[in-house]
């Protein structure tokens, strides 16, 4: 079974992930998997210089140089996105083939970036706005105001309920998400 985590950050998509991992679940991390494809796959880099003429010097992504074009110009990002999407769907897909019977794709652009299409279910993991504000200052060490930029980026809950085949609301103690997430797992065979 391939499942498919998403909502946005500092909601606790992590509690669930640790919990399939523990069932002997293969993690697919998208952004650890992008950041990888930026030290050794050439041809991602060469279509971002494409694109983004002088963002990449001696073979390495300058980041900082890449975030001032793309995150003023909503054209420049979808651009962006559509090359690096391309290429973390084909290495999730990659992976995937040697996988266990059980699979999680960790991915915020899970539906953009055409993953959904990988897997039996979709899970959106949502939270309130308070709460991720607090999780993300205290996991990340950044001011409040960083953190409601970083929340205010993203989709908002709605958007990732409306697309997953289910919403697991993480609104309570650890504990009793934890045990959402548990009862998920059962209800879909995963644990018994």
């Amino acid at each position: 079974m391939i499942l498919g985590i998403t909502g946005g950050t500092g909601c606790g998509k992590t509690t669930l992930l640790r919990l399939i991992e523990g069932q002997g679940g293969l993690i697919l991390d998208c952004d650890a998997i992008y950041h990888d494809l930026l030290q050794w796959d050439r041809a991602l880099l060469a279509a971002i210089e494409g694109r983004f003429p002088g963002v990449v010097e001696d073979g390495r992504l300058q980041r900082k140089k890449l975030g001032t074009i793309v995150f003023s110009d909503r054209k420049a990002l979808e651009d962006l996105n559509r090359i690096t999407h391309s290429a973390v769907k084909a290495q999730v897909a990659a992976r995937l083939e040697t996988a266990p019977a059980l699979a999680a794709i960790d991915a915020i652009a899970l539906h953009e970036s055409g993953l959904a299409e990988l897997c039996d279910v979709t899970v959106a993991v949502t939270a309130p706005l308070e709460d991720r504000v607090r999780r993300l200052m205290a996991r990340d060490g950044i001011s409040e105001s960083y953190a409601r930029s970083r929340i205010a980026a993203q989709h908002g809950e709605g958007w990732f309920r409306e697309r997953c085949d289910v919403t697991l609301r993480n609104d309570g103690t650890r504990e009793a998400f934890a045990d959402k997430c548990l009862a998920f797992l059962r209800s879909q065979g995963i644990m018994e």
